[in-house]
């Protein structure tokens, strides 16, 4: 049931000091959790050749912190409901930086990999808890009619702070690759401080914690997370891909299941009622299909075909956050006064032309040329995310910011995790045909070529265990390397259906967002009772 906000609480109109202080607060707590999504990449060969650790060992570092992010997302949103946001924002900004400081810690010898790959995994972890409970304090602080704006700054300064992670990355493992982890503590003081300055009020909920749904949902996510991250390496015709992948699936249907007929339910599935919410879920999840593997398959395009530097990498991802910046301010305007259908509409198209235009680009082998369009595909994302992800919030039933922004948190987690495992399949297998071509032209057996092709694709994409190239003799190794223009040119041909596809994602949510029923609504969801939603199980008048 909805119910009116106590008095005193934030949505009263806090001192504007106290909004300042508390949007600059949470964007530093969570700048960590950006900066660290992109910033490990750099400092992988570092990693791997001072410990000793596999390609495959490193992926499952990589990877543990993403399924970290994926099953305890919705768990940090309904905490930080229950036990108030700053808390949680509290919580999750000292067991990420504690984790940081141990990552950077890791011992050499056997124990190397696990302890990396444990406290990666509590990195997500703090993550998971941190951003849907900084994103609960930002909405609850400023009123409905400013929260689009406010919400505009956070997610185009903190999205901002991504594309900073290669370059920092790169200047830090000069000195030492256990910085990458070591730089979170002075970013995590300050944002503690910063958090004590605002004076923020926390808003609880006295309710039970849904253990059995909490559970569920961890497990579903991560499951079906790890069968999509795994899909490369184990194949698309491996029992144990689908198997993880449907399991997860089976078990997130039992979570949703469980969470009809519980009384005080981990997600409140009511929400899902609402024809806006679902919108705005819909277009979060194709659009960062697009947007999160962007990161990766940009860098390595621009080091493999553009032969560009880490740091060079870096700065030809800071077009795309050029548009994507600019365009958020300007969404959040839009959202504010006419709502979120337009500015997600606009979006949609926008990236979608920009992603579409950028792929024709690629085969030019010049960045120069290329950095309207990542501009203009930046710009689309940032049209989207902060008023979708808004807008949803705006809806949360009987206030529940913090549960709200972890459904949309998940479903953003979700849809990257799909689409790495989805376009990196797609680059492999064209960038295989593409190179087996290439060889067989210039004389390689055709057994040979297929099988050389492969482990090149395999290299670049990351997914290769050892130096498989070396196995097929000096006179494979000659040819692949007389053939490297050829296959740069491959590589950004097999790239070309990548960012097709990535257009192609944002199509499919301009569509989504058509359904949309449009309207600034918010304010009404939070304050007055809705005969649609006044029986919604586990809800305190």
């Amino acid at each position: 049931m909805y119910t009116k906000q106590p008095s005193g609480s934030a949505q009263e109109g806090p001192r504007k000091p106290s909004q300042s202080m508390a949007l600059a607060a949470m964007m530093f707590a969570v700048a960590m959790t950006f900066i660290d999504q992109t910033i490990v990449s750099i400092a992988t060969p570092d990693i791997v050749g001072e410990l000793g650790l596999s390609a495959s060992g490193m992926q499952w570092v990589v990877n543990a912190y993403l399924l970290a992010l994926a099953a305890f997302f919705a768990l940090g949103g309904r905490l930080a409901d229950l036990l108030g946001p700053r808390r949680v924002v509290v919580a999750g900004t000292v067991v990420f930086v504690v984790s940081s400081v141990l990552c950077g810690c890791v011992p050499q010898g056997d124990f190397a990999l696990t302890w990396l790959i444990v406290f990666r995994a509590t990195q997500g972890l703090g993550a998971a808890l941190l951003f849907p409970a900084a994103l609960a304090v930002v909405v609850a602080v400023f009123p409905v009619e400013r929260r689009g704006r406010a919400l505009a700054l956070f997610f185009g300064v903190t999205g901002a702070l991504t594309a900073i992670g290669p370059l920092l990355g790169g200047w830090l493992t000069g000195w030492t690759w256990r910085a990458i982890f070591w730089v979170n503590v002075p970013v995590a003081v300050v944002a503690l401080i910063l958090t004590a300055l605002a004076h923020v009020s926390d808003r609880r909920r006295d309710e039970p914690l849904d253990v059995p749904g909490a559970v569920l949902i961890a497990i579903g996510m991560g499951v079906s997370v790890l069968g999509f991250q795994q899909a490369s390496a184990w194949g698309w015709d491996s029992v144990l891909t689908w198997g993880c992948i449907v399991g997860g699936l089976v078990v997130l249907w039992l979570f949703c299941r469980y969470e009809l007929r519980t009384a005080h339910p981990l997600v409140e599935l009511a929400v899902f009622r609402d024809r806006a919410f679902v919108a705005d879920g819909l277009v979060l999840f194709f659009s960062m299909l697009a947007f999160v593997p962007l990161f990766f398959f940009a860098s390595v395009y621009a080091q493999v075909s553009l032969s560009a530097s880490p740091n060079q990498a870096a700065l030809y991802l800071l077009y795309v956050f050029a548009g994507f910046a600019l365009a958020s301010q300007w969404g959040g305007r839009i959202l504010d006064k006419r709502g979120a259908r337009p500015t997600m509409k606009i979006g949609c198209v926008v990236g979608a032309v920009g992603f579409a235009l950028w792929a024709g680009k690629l085969t030019d082998l010049s960045m120069h040329d290329q950095w309207p369009y990542a501009a203009l595909a930046g710009a689309g994302i940032g049209f989207i995310l902060a008023p979708a992800s808004t807008d949803a919030v705006n809806r949360a039933i009987d206030a529940s910011y913090g549960e709200v922004t972890g459904i949309t948190q998940t479903i953003r987690n979700y849809a990257a995790s799909v689409g790495l495992a989805l376009f990196g399949s797609l680059l492999t297998h064209r960038m295989t045909e593409n190179v087996d071509d290439t060889l067989q032209s210039g004389g390689m057996p055709a057994a040979t070529a297929r099988s050389t092709a492969r482990s090149v694709a395999e290299a670049i994409t990351g997914n290769a265990d050892d130096q498989q190239l070396s196995a097929g003799g000096s006179a494979v190794a000659r040819t692949v390397q007389e053939s490297m223009p050829e296959i740069r040119m491959d590589f950004a041909e097999a790239n070309q259906w990548v960012f097709y596809g990535m257009a192609i994602a944002l199509g499919v949510g301009y569509l989504c967002a058509l359904r949309h029923p449009g309207g600034t609504r918010g304010t009404e969801r939070v304050d007055e009772p809705s005969a649609d939603r006044s029986h919604a199980p586990g809800r305190s008048s």
